[in-house]
């Protein structure tokens, strides 16, 4: 007959004893309260698993093992150096569109999206952070336009441009089409934070923000002013791209930042030319982006086709995703539903994020509230 006390000392045994905090032992059922070493939910599972396959092996397979595994608890995290980042007055959601690198369509995607989510009903602004190489001004076809000045409140602020139902703010709209932005990280990080502080954004469901390309200053100032709700990773199916793409995805995945990923978008996904439309060429590889976010527990929001009529319509300075009854306006449609799919069910399960802050004990985690 199994015992209490022999129970007891298979759990000294196996080395988990300081792990239960009680147990009971009726017939053949054993009852065990116990706290993993960590809260993950994979770790839980794993303790249960090894759990009773110890007792099956020491005891037989007609003991019932009854556990109940709990989660440790966390010491509170003292947090110090706050970085001040308020909610910004009528803005639901702030999502930064990332890349790992340059060249892969970011800024072209973030405009279509823009454009697609205004297309759709929402209130929509577009905020260019590329300092040194701003290309939403001619992208939305308002090069040479300047914002005004407004007063809201006692305050002078600055009023977005506005074109295809999206406002939209760029360095591009204070420098000229040839001039140089030579600017160090301080002074790029002080302009970005005007246009998103000083400026009359008014009601907006959604502020997209075009980061630059790689993770630097300009990405830790952003995520450290405002309270960023999700990021979308822009990337092709290149190798070399997609390598990068983990290095973004680590950057929001890191302790200390912790914003959530809502989706991965593969750009230039596949060749398919106007005479043969249902042929596909894959010309910088199939499924990267695919294969890459099942591996990495994250989806894929959309695969933009590589289609001339896409570069053609950025460089007239209307995007392709306005042009009604399409293939390309339907695949963005489809991505901009597939993003806020992600983004509700992000919005469902997570608490408000707020601006990052900075810690100065070692071992701690920065907290979001």
């Amino acid at each position: 007959m199994l015992t209490k006390s022999k129970v007891q000392d298979f759990l000294k045994e196996i080395e988990v004893d300081d792990l239960v905090s009680n147990f009971q032992v009726m017939g053949n059922d054993v009852y065990i309260d116990m706290t993993s070493h960590s809260p993950a939910m994979h770790e839980k599972k794993k303790l249960e698993v090894a759990m009773k396959q110890a007792f099956a092996s020491e005891f037989g397979e007609h003991i019932n093992l009854k556990l109940k595994i709990a989660s440790p608890e966390l010491p509170a995290t003292p947090v110090t150096n706050e970085i001040k980042g308020k909610q910004i007055p009528g803005i639901q959601n702030i999502i930064a569109i990332a890349s790992g690198k340059g060249g892969v369509g970011k800024s072209t995607v973030a405009a279509n999206l823009a454009v697609t989510l205004a297309k759709m009903g929402f209130k929509v602004g577009l905020l260019d952070a590329d300092i040194y190489g701003p290309s939403v001004p001619t992208m939305l076809d308002t090069e040479g336009q300047r914002p005004i000045s407004v007063e809201v409140n006692g305050r002078n602020l600055m009023k977005p441009i506005e074109n295809y139902g999206v406002k939209m703010l760029s360095i591009g709209y204070f420098s000229g089409a040839n001039q140089a932005v030579v600017w160090r990280g301080p002074m790029a990080s002080k302009a970005l934070n005007q246009m998103i502080r000083d400026a009359d954004w008014g009601e907006l469901d959604f502020l997209l923000i075009d980061l630059p390309p790689g993770t630097g200053d300009i990405h830790l100032s952003i995520i450290q002013e405002v309270p960023v709700t999700g990021a979308v990773i822009v990337s092709t199916p290149q190798h070399v791209a997609l390598a990068d793409v983990r290095k973004g995805i680590a950057m929001f995945n890191m302790e200390s930042i912790n914003i959530p990923v809502l989706g991965l978008i593969e750009n230039m996904a596949y060749f398919t030319p106007e005479e043969l439309p249902e042929n596909k060429y894959y010309i910088f590889g199939k499924q990267g982006a695919q294969f890459m976010a099942e591996d990495l527990g994250i989806p894929v929001l959309g695969e933009i086709p590589l289609i001339q009529s896409i570069r053609e319509a950025g460089d007239v300075g209307r995007p392709a995703a306005l042009q009604e009854n399409s293939k390309i306006a339907e695949i963005y449609t489809k991505t901009a539903q597939n993003m806020v799919e992600s983004l509700v069910e992000r919005n469902t399960n997570l608490p408000p994020t707020e601006a990052v802050k900075i810690t100065t004990m070692a071992g701690c985690s920065p907290k979001k509230k």
